[in-house]
Formats: structure tokens, C-alpha cells, sequence
């Protein structure tokens, strides 16, 4: 049995396939690890085959948060089941998730609202939608990576969560990544593997 759990969280439209190979880079560095990417709960709503943790149809910064409230059932029923077949339940600290784009929304609003308490979190070109007040873990240690050239979220939303989490008493830190757009570099990967290797 895996002494860690590395949970890779998809971005809207995607799978947990196309996250999957990011465990090939970062393995080496937790070779006491399990890695799991799982599907979204819901198809996504504009097409194609891929899943959605919520839906962004139609979404406006009024009525993100609610969405994302609402997603918090079925997205915490995967991390639990998870958690539950790799026998950890009881072992939050030996648990880390690292999301990019809407998984790491889903990622940041679980830490954020105080319902996981992970030992780490990455989170890859997300945001905190959630309003105060916060209730962050200060033992779970969260890394927030961002291009500062992403055209779909951009790195003020990295600097926003970075603030208000930090204020709330997280352990956090900021990569801003220049000229970076809105994806996952290799830079980005191994500051990721450095932050998740102080797993137990």
C-alpha cells in the first residue's frame, strides 16, 4: 500500500487521462506514492467526450461561486472514495492535490473552505471563487503556479488567492511563470515535484 496520494484534478472539457502522464514526471521524485486522476463527475455540456467538475456555460462572476458550491457533493465523493481505496481516509496529511484550470478551482475552494486538509495542494492556473470567510488548514502547504500570459484566467486571479488565503493563515506561495499561457510547462512541473516531495 502507497504511504502518499497524489490526486491530479482536469481541467473543464478535459479527463483525467490527459492529466495522468504528469505522474510520469513527477514519481520520481515520491517513489512512496500512488497516483490517481479521476474523470469529472459530469460530461461536459458543450460537446465533445470530455468531463466538467461544474459548468462554465453561461458562467458570470456573480454566479461562479454558487456553481462551485453546488459541485462540492459529487467532487467530494471522488476524493473520498479515492482516499478510502488507498486506505488514507484517516491520513489527510499523506494526501495531496494538484489541479490545473478547473481543478484547481476545485482544489483551492476545497482547502478554502476548510472541508479537506490535504498536506499539500498545487494548483496550475486556477482561482479562489469562494467568498470570505476562509478556513484554510495551516498544515496543509499550498503552491500556486501561474503564466502571467494566460489568456483564459489570468495571474491576477493567482495573486488574489495568494493574498486572501495568506491572510486567512495558509501555508502558500506564488510562482508567477513569464510568458507562460494557459497550461502546464516544465518549469512549472518540477517546482510542482520539489513541493510535493516534502509529502510523508
Amino acid at each position: 500500500m502507497a504511504v502518499s496520494l497524489v490526486i491530479l484534478l482536469h481541467g473543464v472539457g478535459s479527463g483525467g487521462a490527459d492529466l495522468a502522464p504528469l505522474a510520469d514526471h513527477l514519481a520520481p521524485f515520491l517513489p512512496n506514492a500512488a497516483f490517481e486522476a479521476p474523470d469529472g463527475p459530469e460530461p461536459f455540456d458543450q460537446g465533445g467526450l470530455g468531463r466538467q467538475w461544474f459548468s462554465i456555460s453561461g458562467v458570470t462572476e456573480a454566479y461562479r461561486a454558487g456553481r462551485i458550491a453546488a459541485a462540492r457533493p459529487p467532487f467530494d465523493a471522488v476524493l473520498t472514495a479515492l482516499t478510502e481505496r488507498h486506505g488514507l481516509s484517516g491520513h489527510p496529511e499523506r494526501v495531496a492535490l494538484a489541479g490545473f484550470s478547473q481543478g484547481a478551482i476545485m482544489a483551492l475552494d476545497a482547502i478554502a473552505s476548510g472541508r479537506w486538509r490535504p498536506g499539500a495542494v498545487v494548483g496550475f492556473s486556477g482561482r479562489l471563487a469562494m467568498q470570505d470567510p476562509l478556513a484554510p488548514s495551516p498544515g496543509t502547504r499550498v503552491l500556486l503556479l501561474h503564466g502571467t500570459a494566460d489568456p483564459v484566467i489570468p495571474a491576477t486571479e493567482a495573486r488574489s488567492a495568494h493574498g486572501r488565503l495568506s491572510a486567512a493563515g495558509a501555508d502558500i506561495s506564488l510562482s508567477l511563470l513569464p510568458g507562460l499561457g494557459h497550461s502546464i510547462s516544465r518549469e512549472g512541473l518540477d517546482l510542482a515535484a520539489a513541493h510535493l516531495a516534502k509529502l510523508p
